[in-house]
């Protein structure tokens, strides 16, 4: 996590590791948008327009995460005071894909789930035992923000005229017909989806970055006058929720709703002041998600029945193979098998719990749920001792897309769980650091870590600068 700290001129490796994480990361958001188990459709760019305007394969994914791990070489350290059983998890459950994917129901399926599995962990430990080590971080939040930012205005663009054109377009090509009928659907619709995959896939990122880049914007402004910083906190404000809204993520509304509940509880109003605004925000929130949706709950709420349809046989081929499952990611597979004749078909889950339970069994639901569930909740107890508006933003964001897990298929999607576990590990990373460096101590493992002191600047002064 960011925090108040002071930076030795000369360390430019600190610089060249932050900003290639950032990098990683900010272009994942915009170009790894789509769910893994699509990556055989994806061809590599073959034209400059191409390269800009088409999504990456998977590839080139993976070998931005080499290069990052390589650089995170320089700052590992395996000691880290995170309990040994969250430390655990992430190689159990990967250790149990493993053993899962060697009765898959389809291997081709099941080897492309699996590496993207493998980069998840990677990057969680990337954050946990390297990236929460450094002092500079500025270069970080360039990249990563910035990404977020060019999925904002994508966002706002296609409202404001792009998705009529890319419809008019689309729709003019001789061969629009053979298209698969969930991209004709998607084409059709007026919700936005910026670079992402479908609208609830940005609606996730927005959860997830929205309260991380307020806080993050409001701690690094705190130099600058305080109507700059609620000038800059507002426009974020203003792009990230306009693009929930137009959206339509039901979901996304509601978990974003609690997310404004929470920093009220967390705010210095007086308790009276808050019950009031809070009974205002929830009247005004639930009111206007009636509003929106009033139609669409009329008609049936198609989506929620069809997601029942689809938990109902994730549910049944747990029963049949509570061991290890139909392997990593072929929920497709066994729903095809088990949905009713008249129920649409879908590739994934729409709820990571359960699409673990379905493709990997008992043990691959229980170790995924341990090691995300416990993450969020060992750094929300913990940040929650002392809170910063940096740690509070981002246990708030990283529970907002735990919680959007249960309803989504984010883990499937590089996008979202890359920059989800690598913060995760990072935050618990840093967050425990200050804890220890707290505790006095003279041995070598436990002195108060560099990152933390007070350095003299060349001038013979001292700063606490935050990179």
């Amino acid at each position: 996590m960011p925090s108040k700290i002071s930076v030795s001129p000369g360390n430019s490796w600190e610089g060249i590791f932050s900003g290639a994480a950032g990098l990683w990361l900010g272009l994942a958001l915009i170009k790894l948008g789509n769910p893994v188990i699509l990556d055989q459709q994806i061809q590599a760019p073959a034209s400059r327009e191409e390269l800009l305007l088409h999504p990456w394969p998977l590839a080139w994914g993976y070998a931005l995460l080499a290069a990052v791990v390589f650089l995170s070489l320089r700052f590992w350290r395996w000691h880290t005071p995170v309990p040994t059983w969250l430390v655990a998890l992430p190689l159990l459950w990967l250790g149990w894909q493993g053993l899962s994917a060697l009765q898959t129901v389809d291997r081709a399926l099941t080897a492309t789930t699996l590496k993207h599995f493998g980069a998840c962990v990677t990057a969680f430990y990337v954050g946990l035992f390297a990236f929460s080590r450094l002092t500079r971080v500025k270069p970080f939040w360039i990249g990563l923000l910035g990404g977020f930012l060019v999925v904002l205005l994508v966002g706002w663009r296609q409202h404001f005229g792009g998705l009529e054109e890319t419809r008019r377009y689309f729709f003019s090509l001789p061969d629009w017909q053979t298209y698969p009928p969930e991209f004709l659907k998607k084409v059709s619709s007026d919700r936005i989806y910026s670079t992402l995959f479908y609208p609830n896939t940005l609606a996730g990122v927005v959860i997830l970055l929205l309260p991380i880049s307020l806080a993050t914007l409001w701690e690094t402004g705190r130099p600058w006058p305080v109507p700059a910083k609620l000038a800059g906190a507002c426009t974020i404000g203003l792009l990230g929720l306009g693009c929930l809204y137009w959206s339509g993520s039901k979901a996304g509304w509601l978990i974003a709703l609690g997310q404004g509940v929470m920093v009220l509880l967390h705010s210095k109003l007086k308790k009276t002041a808050k019950m009031w605004v809070l009974g205002v925000i929830i009247l005004a929130g639930l009111a206007g998600f009636w509003l929106k949706y009033q139609g669409y709950f009329e008609g049936g709420a198609t989506s929620v029945s069809a997601r029942f349809d689809y938990w109902k046989a994730a549910w049944q081929t747990l029963l049949r193979r509570p061991l290890l499952g139909s392997g990593p990611g072929t929920f497709m597979v066994s729903y095809k098998a088990l949905k009713p004749p008249e129920a649409e078909m879908t590739r994934l889950a729409h709820n990571d719990f359960l699409q673990q339970a379905s493709d990997s069994g008992w043990v691959g639901l229980l170790a995924y749920t341990g090691w995300f569930a416990g993450g969020c909740g060992l750094l929300y107890r913990r940040s929650a001792r002392k809170i910063s508006p940096e740690c509070f933003g981002m246990s708030l964001g990283l529970g907002g897309a735990m919680l959007q897990g249960f309803v989504e298929f984010g883990l499937y999607v590089p996008a979202l769980s890359w920059t989800t576990f690598f913060l995760l590990g990072w935050s618990l990373g840093s967050l425990h650091l200050r804890n220890s460096d707290a505790q006095p101590s003279t041995s070598p493992e436990r002195r108060p870590h560099p990152a933390r002191r007070r350095v003299p600047l060349p001038s013979g002064g001292s700063t606490t600068s935050w990179c």
